[in-house]
Parts: C-alpha cells; structure tokens; sequence
C-alpha cells in the first residue's frame, strides 16, 4: 500500500465508510429483511436464549427491589429479543420494554416494546446489547513498511490504501490497548466502541449493563485484525457499499469500566442462567415419551448456544450500574 492524504478524493477511513454502509439511507441495517435475513444469531438460535436474559432481568430487578423494572434492547434488529423476553416472564411483573435500533419499527411488534432511536435516560434495570459494539464502526490501522502506524482508507468497492499516520487520541489507544509492531500488522481503534458502551452503561439509573459480542482482550489480540463482512449467512470481504454486514471483534477489556465490570463466556454466563446442553435421562424415553423427546430438543439448543468454535465463543461484559447488586445469576 501507498501512503496517500487522508480524505482524499473517494477515499475515506472505515469509521466513516462503515456508518454510510450500514446505517445510511441505503444501508445494510436498513433493509427490510432486517439482521435474521443475514445471520444467525443466539437470538434466532433458540428462545432458550430470550428466555435467560428474562431471568437476568428477573434477578436484577429482584436485586434492586424494583416492580416495575426497565429492559433496554440497544440495537434491537427488528424486535426478536424483546418478543422473546416479554413471552418468558413470569406473569404479574410489568416491564417497560424499550427497542433501541435505527431501522423502522417493524409491522406487528408487540405494543408494549417502545421504539426509539436512542438509548433512554434515567431507567433501572436491565440494558442488554446483543451483538451491537461489534457494528459501531471503527478505523483500522496498519504499519507500513517504515514501521508508521497509519490509517487505512478504502474506497466504496472495498479497496483500500494507506492514509496519514495515526496521531491524537486514536494513537493513544493503540498504544494502551492494541500495539502495533511489525510492518503489515493491523489494529481496529476500538475508542468509538468504549465511548458508545460507556454512553450505553451510564444512560441506565441503576440496575446491569450487559454487552455480548465476539471479542478479545490483551492476552490474545488478532495480529492482523479481524475486520469482516457477511451476507446472505457467509462471511465474504468487507465491502462498504450496503451489500454486506460490516463488522469486527471487540477489544472488550478496553470498554469494560475498572473495577466493576465482569468478563465472562457465554457457556458460562448462561450456564449460570439455567442454560446447560445436559442431555435428558435415557429412562425418561420410557417413562415420558413427548417430555423425553422435548426435553432432548431443548439439550440441543442449548449445545448450539454454548458451542466452543460458535455461539459459545461470544463474550458476556457485566457492568453494574449506580450501586452494587448481588449475584446476577438466577
């Protein structure tokens, strides 16, 4: 790659590309098939998934002493998770159920889900972001053959060149949490993303943020980033042009608030929400035929949701907000 001046021509950083692609008048998340007609996520899975975060909502709002507890969906697709939510809870608790996303509220959406375009202020409860840090769009960063840290600029057909150096704040984060080293090494600045969660989290009064995504932490970095795209169920080159997902993982380490916030697997997370992929005793097959045959299908869900090298592979980031609360498992 070239260094070339930034903002140049049709060139623009994949911060800027990104947002266009995705969330512009012709964008990705716009589309009326909505996020489910791309991929698969613990949402779609399995209701087992809407049905441990109604739990969580349960317990939190147990913790807290609150009756009429709030549920945040922050990037809210077209409404499944909170459809999910709402059908799990126990009867006799009133939850004021928000939907944060900026496509169009869909046709026939339960109508106790408020639709907004922006996360809600003063609530307690439970803010829950499935799947969301991992489109809030970020520069990436590569070393050129020099050794200079440099911003990569990409073109609306996915091609991409090298910009002008990285200085300021993004530099700063780079430094802290993401160093780079050897030419050809590339970084996503994750700063937006740390800047949007800690919106997220202290838009809530009280009650837990939780965020899940695919991440990573300092331990483990990815060497050459892993910024992506998908469509139609298959990962494919990002390209910023509407036609594709756009995303890349999550430095997760970095958005978590010290000293308070929780980083945990979702095999675990779950498993501590009642989730396990235990299969049903074999002499329930004799005993209770349509239970033994329910139960095995709930096992299976269950194994998808918490799958190492799939669904399991996500990352659970537990934030308390505005005063401690106990244990968030059920």
């Amino acid at each position: 790659m070239v260094p070339v001046t930034y903002e140049t021509g049709d060139w623009r950083g994949w911060r800027d590309a990104a947002e266009t692609a995705l969330y512009g008048p012709r964008g990705f998340y716009r589309r009326p098939e909505g996020p489910a007609g791309h991929f698969r996520t613990s949402v779609h899975a399995s209701r087992l998934f809407a049905a441990a975060v109604a739990r969580l909502l349960t317990s939190t709002a147990g913790s807290l002493g609150l009756e009429e507890p709030a549920l945040i969906d922050v990037g809210a697709g077209r409404g499944e998770l909170l459809t999910g939510v709402l059908a799990a809870l126990p009867p006799g608790l009133p939850v004021r159920a928000y939907a944060v996303e900026r496509a169009a509220r869909p046709a026939g959406l339960d109508p106790r889900i408020e639709w907004t375009a922006e996360i809600p202020r003063g609530l307690h409860g439970l803010l829950f972001a499935n799947e969301w840090l991992d489109n809030v769009p970020v520069d990436v960063a590569e070393v050129d053959a020099h050794g200079v840290v440099r911003r990569v600029l990409v073109r609306e057909d996915g091609e991409e060149r090298l910009g002008d150096e990285v200085a300021g704040a993004d530099a700063d984060w780079l430094a802290r949490w993401w160093p780079l080293g050897e030419p050809g090494t590339r970084a996503e600045i994750g700063r937006p993303r740390d800047e949007a969660w800690a919106a997220a989290a202290g838009s809530l009064a009280s009650g837990l943020a939780v965020a899940v995504d695919y991440a990573h932490t300092a331990g483990d970095r990815p060497p050459f980033g892993t910024l992506t795209g998908f469509r139609d169920g298959r990962e494919v080159r990002p390209v910023p042009d509407g036609s594709c997902d756009i995303t890349a993982h999550v430095a997760m380490d970095a958005c978590a608030a010290p000293g308070s916030a929780e980083l945990t697997g979702q095999r675990e997370a779950l498993r501590r929400l009642g989730v396990g992929g235990e299969r049903p005793p074999l002499a329930m097959a004799s005993s209770d035929p349509a239970g033994y045959v329910r139960a095995l299908a709930r096992a299976g869900e269950a194994a998808e949701l918490t799958a190492k090298g799939g669904l399991g592979d996500f990352t659970w980031l537990m934030q308390p907000v505005g005063r401690p609360l106990r244990d968030w498992a059920a």
